[in-house]
């Protein structure tokens, strides 16, 4: 009977990581895609809007389709636990989609590979997490490719580094908060992402529309067909809800160490 519910578990966490890879790639793509071909060049309000998706979401598979009950929440918890996750959440995805504005996806995702690094030092610094020698040792050919890499690569443009390498220590800080709420307070994904998409539209859509407001103004008036650009945009917001899930579920199924480490296994 272990045995059985123990390869039950290991393939539940295979089957998480597989649909986290593919709908993260997706997005990646995705989101290049709009930035270039499209010329939405956006990266606060994309991911404004992939939050509203998310939260339209949620509310579609709690509320309205019933698939999970709602796991209640005191409104002190929310803004003292679930607030903070958010706010770093959507540094995390602003600093990726910036960072997808100056250098290119395969570059992108070779320094998010210094992800397992920033979350053994995080969790060992702040939240005084131990760790064998053999886990420090493995980190140093994973910070010296990414050195290596970096000095050689033909694209390389600063501020398009220090936005990807500043996203992995908020990648890192977020699935380390992630992992803590998932586990302690007995939360599943989809309830994560029900508390905590609401919060990230919140905190992105002033500086959406303060600073590219304008912008997109002048977007809609000179893009040929900006209507059939937005159903691609908000298409875009779905698979950023499967993702946002699909996040949560590998850090419920792992732990966060495992959820970095799989997708640095994503990047080869």
């Amino acid at each position: 009977m272990e045995a059985s519910l123990c390869t039950w578990s290991v393939f539940r966490s295979l089957l998480a990581i597989l649909q986290w890879w593919v709908f993260n790639v997706t997005v990646i793509i995705t989101n290049k895609w709009i930035f270039q071909k499209l010329d939405f060049k956006f990266p606060l309000s994309v991911s404004c809007i992939h939050f509203i998706c998310s939260s339209i979401g949620a509310y579609l598979v709690i509320k309205v389709l019933k698939l999970k009950p709602l796991i209640t929440v005191e409104p002190e918890d929310r803004w003292r636990r679930i607030f903070p996750m958010s706010f770093v959440f959507c540094i995390n995805i602003v600093l990726g989609n910036v960072s997808l504005r100056y250098i290119p996806v395969s570059f992108m995702q070779t320094i998010k590979s210094f992800t397992p690094a920033t979350t053994v030092v995080l969790q060992w610094l702040v939240w005084r997490k131990y760790f064998d020698w053999r886990i420090w040792a493995s980190l140093v050919p994973i910070v010296g490719g990414i050195l290596l890499t970096s000095v050689t690569e033909l694209s390389f443009n600063m501020f398009g580094f220090c936005a990807a390498l500043f996203g992995c220590l908020a990648t890192s800080t977020k699935t380390i908060l992630a992992e803590s709420l998932l586990h302690s307070y007995k939360f599943d994904s989809i309830n994560t992402v029900y508390y905590m998409a609401p919060f990230a539209t919140m905190i992105l859509s002033i500086p959406a529309l303060l600073l590219e407001g304008s912008g997109i103004m002048d977007w809609l008036s000179t893009h040929p067909s900006p209507w059939s650009a937005f159903i691609i945009i908000f298409s875009s917001g779905v698979l950023a809800f499967c993702l946002n899930f699909s996040i949560f579920y590998v850090i419920h199924s792992t732990t966060a160490v495992t959820f970095n480490v799989a997708g640095n296994l994503k990047v080869r």
